[in-house]
């Protein structure tokens, strides 16, 4: 998963921990845009290896010949994948008659990303309605040799790659970009080349960079960092757990849980986890533990019921209820942004918690 922050100003990239290195040792992050034609830079690796399709019918180099396709490359817990979404809609929207066709390839990361039901809720959430391939077994990402979520391929009608881009950020280089392409395909100007400006809220609104001081921490153990309850972690077995005093991005766990790879699990009521954090938002992505159960939480700040500053998903008291697995936002501090003490107390027993990510 790890989408890290390359630098914390200018246009923000994501970039995955699996590279994101060339030969030579330095990041790349996306193609530059020059005057002229795009350079050509590949072959496009098509969409072979989908389980299945959603919203539409499965997509090939004979239906999507002559066209410009943008491919996009996401996973639905992925808070940076989730903030370009109103961008990527733009798009699919106000070009789709001037010949662009988006895809978007769902290549997950964790199990839960795996079932097409929360996929499908996802899809639904989002407001997505273009072609997405469902890469659950990761063909797609391996055949075009990726490592990045999001990351982006534009693709001319012949099957080449013509720009990619890596991550959050400069959406007018890759509007320009599709709009460079379409008028070499169409051989003619576009109606409209103002840039798309779309409104976002919740978790989908760009993040603070200026003020972001923390980063995606996981809860499973097997890229577990920054942990400081004193109690040493215990894979895969019920352990009592305390959480004390938190220096800046140090989080703990308090009551028992069953800490997994990929998840911690309370195992019973009351369980909770701390984070000493200091940004905008804070999400977690959560899950029930269960289909169908509903869990309880309670969110405080600074052992205080966050008010003003509760996210999306909790109310003024900090009250809130887990329902599905996904990404949920917990906290957004609506004026002064600075250090806080973040805990969320699981009032009901099986809570998995998978990763912190901020905004």
């Amino acid at each position: 998963m790890k989408r890290h922050l390359p630098g914390l100003a200018g246009a923000i990239a994501a970039a995955c921990v699996l590279a994101g290195i060339d030969a030579t040792g330095t990041p790349h992050a996306r193609a530059e845009i020059g005057h002229g034609a795009l350079p050509v830079e590949g072959k496009s690796a098509g969409f072979d290896g989908a389980t299945t399709w959603l919203n539409g019918a499965p997509l090939g180099a004979s239906q999507l010949h002559g066209k410009v396709v943008l491919v996009d490359f996401w996973t639905y817990s992925c808070i940076n994948c989730i903030r370009t979404m109103p961008y990527v809609r733009a798009w699919a929207d106000k070009y789709r008659e001037q010949g662009l066709v988006v895809v978007g390839v769902h290549t997950p990361e964790f199990r839960f990303e795996q079932d097409l039901s929360n996929v499908n809720k996802a899809i639904g959430r989002f407001g997505i309605d273009f072609p997405v391939a469902v890469d659950s077994d990761h063909r797609i990402w391996r055949a075009w040799g990726n490592r990045y979520w999001p990351a982006y391929y534009l693709v001319d009608g012949s099957g080449k790659i013509r720009y990619h881009q890596f991550g959050e950020g400069d959406y007018d280089k890759m509007e320009r970009a599709i709009q460079s392409l379409l008028v070499e395909t169409r051989g003619a100007p576009l109606p409209d080349t103002s840039l798309v400006d779309p409104r976002a809220s919740a978790e989908l609104m760009a993040p603070d960079i200026g003020r972001m001081e923390s980063d995606e921490t996981y809860v499973g153990y097997r890229k577990a960092a920054n942990f400081r309850s004193p109690e040493r972690l215990r894979e895969d077995d019920p352990q009592q757990y305390t959480v004390g005093r938190l220096g800046l991005n140090q989080w703990g766990l308090a009551g028992q849980w069953v800490v997994g790879a990929e998840s911690a699990r309370a195992g019973e009521a009351g369980a909770g986890l701390a984070y000493q954090f200091s940004a905008r938002d804070l999400h977690l992505v959560l899950g029930p533990g269960e289909v169908g159960r509903r869990l309880r939480v309670k969110v405080t700040l600074d052992g205080l019921a966050p008010g003003a500053d509760h996210g999306s998903d909790i109310d003024a008291e900090g009250n809130g209820v887990i329902g599905e697995t996904r990404l949920y936002q917990l906290v957004r501090q609506r004026s002064k942004v600075h250090q806080r003490r973040f805990e969320i107390r699981f009032l009901d027993r099986g809570a998995e918690a998978y990763a912190f990510t901020f905004g």
